[in-house]
């Protein structure tokens, strides 16, 4: 069962359809190796290089699909990102699972520490399945309080785009034949948001027919403050970013603004 599940919940894409440089962006190969000695592979893009945005990605295709979001990123919000595929993901070794996920999670993240990022300049950006990474990796390292100099608790904050309740919330919603039971991966981010002490951006898409906008919602009402809840009306699943244009923008200037002003 757990085989047949992992086919309807990942889609990863091995071969890369483009690289940094068509996009015009500065990079640096990133080589990661999870807890679990699983290798994984990616790109630190290089912005004003003050901030950096880990990108957690959604549950299809892989890193190349990410950079006309990190040409926006780097373009409009001067910031670094690191873009590292998940386990089985383009080029990285293994096979996806969510413990497997979150290893991959814990890995990136101290891959921006080694290369000296201090906590208080690291923001965790999950993508619909990567948003349960993001808030697992920021729950697992809110004692990271960093060096004598850098004194920061935990990353500077975390992002959530189109997410989801939990999987088996999900499941409800697109297969409510199946037994609960039968769902095994929980990827429970309902379970976890009110514990993440950090600030907080929620996305949703207003036509999302994936993740549904009320998940987000009632995420957002069970978070903690500081947070904000950013819906993008006309915006589908894997869009949100493009249709909200300026708003969708000055919204993340704001975000970021207000968690780094100390820098």
């Amino acid at each position: 069962m757990s085989r047949l599940e992992d086919r309807f919940l990942y889609f990863p894409l091995r071969r890369l359809d483009a690289l940094p440089a068509d996009y015009g962006l500065r990079s640096e190969d990133l080589s990661p190796v999870a807890s679990d000695g699983v290798r994984l592979k990616g790109w630190w893009i290089k912005g004003g290089g003050r901030r950096v945005v880990l990108l957690f990605q959604g549950n299809a295709g892989n890193v190349s699909h990410r950079l006309d979001r990190a040409k926006l990123f780097v373009d409009r919000l001067d910031v670094d990102l690191f873009l590292v595929d998940y386990r089985g993901y383009g080029l990285s070794e293994g096979r996806p699972s969510e413990s497997g996920l979150y290893r991959d999670g814990f890995a990136i993240y101290d891959a921006a520490r080694d290369r000296g990022f201090a906590p208080e300049r690291i923001i965790l950006l999950g993508e619909s399945l990567g948003c349960a990474v993001a808030v697992e990796v920021a729950l697992a390292r809110q004692g990271d309080r960093g060096t004598a100099r850098s004194p920061a608790k935990g990353p500077a904050g975390v992002a959530l785009e189109t997410p989801f309740l939990s999987v088996p919330a999900l499941a409800r919603v697109h297969y409510p034949f199946v037994p609960g039971f039968l769902v095994r991966s929980r990827y429970d981010t309902e379970k976890k948001i009110a514990r993440v002490a950090q600030p907080k951006l929620f996305v949703a898409a207003a036509q999302d027919d994936v993740a549904p906008p009320a998940h987000a919602r009632r995420l957002f009402d069970l978070a903690r403050s500081p947070k904000e809840l950013l819906v993008v009306p006309g915006a589908g699943h894997n869009d949100a970013y493009v249709v909200g244009g300026e708003k969708y923008l000055a919204v993340w200037r704001r975000f970021l603004d207000a968690i780094n002003s100390h820098l």
